[in-house]
């Protein structure tokens, strides 16, 4: 499971970055969150290089989109929702679609 990484290392890089008012630190954890999540998204079956892009360009856009949209919801409110559009996003075209139509360890027949 990728979303927890995608969504959390936006609200952890928000928060590094302005706990210690050091921005560039804030965009390390940003950057190694995504990275982590990018080469995870790589080696599952259904997403591969294409969908991989497709996240990380949705990683980026929401990002992008929480600075323009922080001056009429806030700071936070708009990292909350970068974070939770991510979270989907990645659980939907990633981590959910590894798991449509398989068949659970449980239920499998030796």
């Amino acid at each position: 499971m990728t979303w927890p990484v995608a969504s959390g290392s936006l609200l952890l890089g928000f928060a590094v970055a302005q706990a210690t008012g050091i921005r560039p630190l804030g965009a390390i954890v940003l950057i190694a969150g995504c990275a982590w999540c990018a080469l995870r998204w790589l080696q599952i079956r259904p997403a591969g290089p294409a969908r991989t892009a497709l996240l990380v360009v949705v990683y980026i856009g929401a990002f992008v989109l929480s600075h323009v949209i922080a001056d009429r919801l806030g700071a936070w409110p708009s990292v909350l929702l970068a974070a939770a559009v991510t979270g989907i996003a990645v659980y939907v075209l990633a981590d959910g679609a590894g798991r449509r139509g398989s068949v659970s360890p449980a239920r499998a027949r030796p």
